[in-house]
């Protein structure tokens, strides 16, 4: 039997989670590696090299990381300015630790036949664009 008759998701999600938590866990720096070409893919134009760009994601320098089924999304600091970042699973090339350079490169074909919803990544998208930041306020109490 083969996977398209059991319609199995991919891999990368799962890996990418687990790559992530072993290079944490060793105390180490987690690059990612993002082939910024790929649609709806969201990160700092002006540092993309030859369609790439490689993203430090250690904890103390993200904010809200999640890796889900269908993204990593973080919010970092970029030129001291706060950038929301949208990495969909088939823009992931490669997460890695920058000490060593261990860790886990993935197929470019994993995502050739499986269709992703456009219309799940414009909503996620959106949710993530919709809340304006506000400027923090102090208020006097007396």
């Amino acid at each position: 039997m083969s996977e398209q008759e059991f319609n199995l998701t991919p891999t990368r999600p799962y890996m990418a989670r687990a790559i992530y938590e072993w290079i944490c866990d060793n105390s180490m720096t987690p690059y990612l590696l993002v082939d910024a070409t790929v649609k709806y893919t969201m990160v700092p134009e002006q540092f993309i090299q030859d369609g790439q760009i490689v993203l430090n994601i250690v904890p103390h320098a993200v904010h809200a990381l999640q890796i889900s089924n269908e993204a990593i999304t973080f919010s970092a600091r970029f030129g001291g300015v706060s950038r929301d970042i949208y990495v969909p699973m088939p823009a992931i090339i490669g997460l890695y630790a920058k000490e060593n350079g261990q860790g886990l490169f993935f197929d470019a074909s994993e995502y050739e036949n499986t269709q992703i919803e456009a219309d799940d990544l414009k909503s996620t998208i959106e949710e993530q664009t919709e809340q304006p930041k506000k400027k923090p306020t102090l208020r006097l109490l007396d």
